[in-house]
């Protein structure tokens, strides 16, 4: 069933195979005993594998912190906001596989893991599409971006991917949001004092999608690909003079930036250039060219 084209339900959301969902955030499982799956925890930092996802029940339990539940219950928690907006995500930003019900109980089942088999250079033309959809121009896409192409579940995709420091690939196409293992930051240093931050990398394509003409190493910039690794970019981040925030205006993100604000004064938040909109990609998608041109050099 493909979820993007009706609302989910609170019953229908909590029928997602926990295991296949955590594959899609880019979380495989460490060890699997028979219908206990162990991971380590994709809710904070360890080294031992102590989160369980007992895919018979379909549930989940971190020892670390004495918490657990269902799929929404993770939301929850891994996303800091609340059910409506976590069922908007899973309506949004994913394309699911069938129901937990219609998927048969195997023990010792192997993980669905997303596997890269080859990247090149950006040409499909359903890819340059939805980039145009996206206001990212090719030429700028291109010095950043490959054409993935994975296998998951057998079965065979292309998407944009977008390398982290670890190798990994943050995918995107007009269907499908996935990451391949290993998960990282993405880092693009240029010698610069000043360094920009970033959720996700379409945000940062549509920051160079302003400024076309702008030097590329007048800043450097760093993309989280998921903010839980907000700390493990720190010590990169706060060897800058200044760090432009740009995260995105829900309430994890704003939660975030008002953290970074209160730890240093380098961090400088950047959100009210697109308060009225979710991120800056929906604002750049939304906004026309008379009030890009209004903004100047206020980017």
């Amino acid at each position: 069933m493909d979820f993007r084209k009706q609302k989910l339900s609170i019953a229908k959301a909590k029928e997602m195979d926990m295991v296949q969902y955590l594959s899609l955030l880019g979380y495989e499982p460490s060890k699997i005993r028979n219908n206990d799956y162990w991971y380590v925890s994709p809710l904070r930092q360890e080294k031992t594998p102590s989160f369980k996802v007992n895919r018979k029940l379909n549930r989940w339990y971190d020892h670390g912190l004495g918490k657990g539940g269902n799929i929404i219950d993770f939301g929850i928690e891994h996303y800091g906001c609340s059910v409506g907006e976590f069922l908007n995500k899973l309506n949004g930003g994913f394309s699911f596989q069938k129901p937990l019900k219609n998927i048969p109980k195997i023990e010792n089942e192997p993980e669905h893991q997303l596997k890269i088999l080859k990247d090149v250079a950006l040409s499909s033309y359903a890819l340059i599409r939805y980039l145009k959809q996206r206001k990212i121009p090719v030429e700028i896409a291109v010095k950043y971006c490959k054409e993935v192409h994975y296998e998951l579940n057998a079965k065979s995709y292309y998407g944009i991917g977008f390398k982290n420091d670890s190798g990994g690939f943050e995918i995107r196409n007009p269907y499908f949001k996935a990451s391949s293992s290993p998960k990282d930051i993405t880092t693009v240093k240029n010698g610069s004092k000043e360094v920009a931050v970033f959720e996700g990398f379409i945000d940062f394509l549509s920051l160079r999608a302003l400024h076309k003409n702008l030097p590329e190493n007048s800043q450097d910039i760093v993309v989280l690909n998921s903010v839980s690794f907000f700390e493990r970019a720190r010590p990169f981040m706060e060897k800058h003079q200044a760090i432009r925030l740009y995260l995105d205006r829900d309430p994890t993100g704003q939660n975030l930036t008002q953290r970074a604000l209160s730890m240093s004064t380098k961090y400088i938040d950047k959100s009210s250039l697109y308060q009225n909109h979710k991120d800056l990609n929906d604002w750049l998608m939304h906004i026309g060219k008379q009030q890009k041109k209004r903004l100047g050099n206020k980017l």
